[in-house]
């Protein structure tokens, strides 16, 4: 169980779900581990948060436990979003923990969003990757493409094939590079307009957005990345306008920095979620 998520199904306002998907993951395996290694290393983090001056135990979360995931990734894909999908029939917000970016496709499915704000190194705008349309490296184009997601706004990208470079140039993708996430972040949270007004969002954060010095634990590792406070900072500012949350790419390939990182994002999101619905 994530810690402090102890509220019942039927009462919940967030619901946990685990998707360890570890089926396409290039370079280094182990995501089928991240699920449960999120909750282990959020086990130190205190329940109050001065922050928002709330205790993450009172804001309604339960952990559904995992959704154990099979060879066939389309077919896992569609019970994940189904699983996922009545979280948000009960009026609840789904967050899910990967697994392999790929898990993406099943939360964008079940919430339907405008938007989809994404923390990530790569662009994963593939067609296909290794002749695979269901790739890690192809789900911001499947949720584009196949889902109708209306644009994607991508935070952290420095890498990527020459088509996804120009699959990125088209008017429904925004690629916010690490030098400027900063002015980016500033702009979202304090310009004169919201950039989402009107708009439901899903926020996705890979942990290889960040600098692997800081998450190690991930499959495709990619230097010159977003600094933790970059990524909280993201979560901060999309979470009051997102209606769905998942953490993803974290294996069991370091001493836990990932997965540390990954719960405490997690936490913000509920945490910063909370006090603007609240409010």
């Amino acid at each position: 169980m994530f810690p402090g998520a102890t509220t019942d199904r039927e009462a919940a306002s967030y619901v946990v779900v685990g998707a360890p998907l570890d089926a396409t993951t290039t370079f280094q395996p182990g995501t089928r581990f991240g699920p449960d290694r999120v909750r282990q290393f959020a086990e130190t983090y205190d329940d109050y948060d001065h922050t928002t001056e709330s205790y993450f135990s009172a804001l309604g979360v339960h952990d559904a436990g995992n959704v154990a995931p099979w060879d066939d990734v389309e077919a896992y894909l569609d019970h994940l979003a189904a699983e996922l999908r009545s979280v948000t029939i009960d009026d609840a917000v789904p967050l899910t923990i990967g697994g392999e970016h790929t898990v993406t496709y099943g939360g964008v499915s079940a919430v339907d969003p405008d938007v989809l704000v994404v923390c990530d190194a790569h662009l994963d705008l593939r067609d296909a990757y290794d002749g695979n349309p269901w790739s890690h490296a192809c789900v911001i184009r499947r949720c584009l493409d196949d889902l109708g997601v209306d644009r994607a706004v991508i935070v952290g990208a420095r890498t990527g094939s020459e088509e996804e470079w120009d699959r990125a140039a088209a008017a429904d993708v925004e690629v916010v590079p690490p030098a400027e996430a900063r002015e980016w972040l500033d702009e979202t949270t304090g310009g004169d307009e919201d950039p989402f007004a009107g708009e439901s969002v899903y926020c996705s954060v890979d942990v290889d957005g960040l600098d692997p010095g800081f998450a190690p634990g991930t499959g495709t590792m990619e230097p010159f990345g977003l600094a933790p406070r970059e990524a909280r900072d993201l979560v901060r500012a999309v979470a009051p306008r997102a209606d769905g949350f998942d953490v993803v790419e974290v294996n069991d390939r370091d001493d836990g920095q990932a997965a540390a990182v990954a719960g405490k994002l997690l936490r913000e999101f509920v945490q910063t979620h909370a006090q603007a619905h609240r409010d």
